[in-house]
């Protein structure tokens, strides 16, 4: 297990472009299935997760290529074999993006294993929606008990109308990628919007797919006999863009961060601007001067702002824990909402450790009061529990005072790619302890 030695109370400056997207990549590397055409996908993060599940597709059969700044892959030659063996369901359970292959090879191959997939421990993250999916389009499961796995099959696949019980991004996902190759139309009605989603939607459409109402919540798929190749490339990753305009409010004496594609940023920045940072838009470019305070705005009636995740185009959840310390330093206090997970608040111990003042509510409400810089945080040792907990803590240790430690920064690598070199590049001082 390795650990991050930071050394607080440091100010950032200069400039930093953000990766390509994590949650984009993993839905297109799972969509390369698809076809035995080669597709090249640019502008990969090289992180934990994105890694495992590429090393997971050469365990199956893909043919993986580096291309200058791009990697290429072929599945033109899948050992269906390796997906009944018991390494193939562990190396599942330990990646939760596998679980978005189900729908390739469901539609492709006729039939597909799953394992309870891993990832974050932030609270129960039901399946359900994809099940029901692929249910609708004609698709049967077996539970086989020994193994605890879930076979499923789909011989005489079909188009259909569903209404999702949830928007959900993976599970809106999987089924899209399910239903390309599937004879009739598919009507999929609450689907996830995210632009992750909708470049996946692009991407399958370059392959030869029929979709429509890309961006919207209701898409049409008419099902074709086969795709292509083709070439992609992905969005820069929001959820670092978010992170780094977290960072730079804290303590950033002028940071730059480049390229951030703003238009697929939705209302990120206008969230961090309620509370009280200053964003230039320059280009592409956002520049976030240094901010010796920054006050948290209160709704038009005078009442205390809440911030609450919600399905886009509204906030993403994965930005709560980072906006939870920002909001440590500012002046005023905030109620932040988190809908959709049960346990991703409770990190919020460990920054009271820190100093913090927050009231947690219940699993979903904490309250958090700023210090308006007038008492900093300190330095202390506390373990990351899941990616987006594990940036916030690394924010959070940046602006204390004193020497912090973080342990199982495997979590914040699963996410971020170097984020210590890119980071002591700007004048921080991290270090990585194995």
């Amino acid at each position: 297990m390795a650990s991050f030695i930071i050394e607080g109370g440091h100010q950032l400056s200069g400039t930093i472009t953000p990766q390509g997207a994590k949650n984009e990549a993993l839905q297109v590397l799972c969509a390369t299935l698809l076809t035995g055409d080669e597709v090249v996908i640019e502008n990969l993060p090289s992180i934990r997760d994105v890694n495992n599940l590429i090393q997971l597709l050469k365990d199956i059969g893909v043919k993986v290529a580096p291309r200058e700044e791009a990697m290429a892959f072929c599945a033109s030659d899948l050992n269906m074999d390796y997906l009944q063996s018991d390494e193939f369901v562990q190396k599942c359970a330990q990646l939760r993006g596998s679980v978005m292959m189900i729908g390739p090879l469901l539609a492709r191959m006729g039939k597909a294993v799953v394992a309870k997939p891993g990832g974050d421990k932030i609270g129960r993250r039901r399946l359900d929606t994809h099940f029901l999916g692929f249910e609708r389009l004609g698709a049967h499961f077996s539970h086989v008990a020994e193994r605890d796995v879930y076979e499923i099959s789909g011989s005489a696949l079909h188009g259909s109308y569903m209404l999702l019980d949830e928007a959900s991004v993976t599970g809106t996902a999987n089924i899209i990628m399910a239903a390309v190759l599937v004879p009739g139309t598919t009507t999929i009605y609450n689907a996830a919007c995210e632009p992750y989603v909708q470049q996946l939607c692009k991407m399958l459409n370059r392959m030869g797919a029929n979709i429509s109402g890309i961006g919207s919540n209701l898409l049409t798929i008419r099902g074709v006999a086969h795709l292509h190749g083709t070439r992609h490339r992905i969005l820069p990753d929001m959820i670092e863009v978010g992170s780094f305009i977290g960072m730079a409010a804290m303590v950033g004496d002028g940071i730059r961060i480049k390229d951030v594609s703003l238009k697929n940023l939705g209302i990120i920045p206008n969230t961090f601007r309620r509370m009280g940072i200053k964003i230039k838009v320059e280009g592409d470019d956002l520049f976030i001067p240094r901010m010796r305070h920054y006050e948290i705005q209160s709704f038009i009636d005078g009442t205390i702002m809440t911030l609450a995740d919600a399905p886009w185009p509204g906030l993403t959840p994965d930005l709560l824990s980072v906006l939870i310390t920002v909001a440590t330093q500012a002046r005023g206090s905030v109620l932040f909402h988190q809908k959709m997970f049960e346990s991703r608040l409770f990190f919020v111990d460990k920054l009271i450790d820190m100093g913090a003042q927050i009231i947690l509510c219940d699993p979903h409400r904490a309250v958090v009061v700023g210090h308006d810089r007038k008492l900093q945080l300190h330095g202390g040792r506390m373990s990351s529990p899941d990616i987006r907990a594990g940036i916030a803590l690394l924010i959070a240790a940046l602006s204390a005072k004193g020497v912090s430690r973080i342990d199982n920064i495997e979590q914040i690598d699963r996410g971020y790619e170097n984020i210590e070199g890119r980071l002591n590049a700007l004048g921080a001082v991290i270090n990585r302890m194995n």
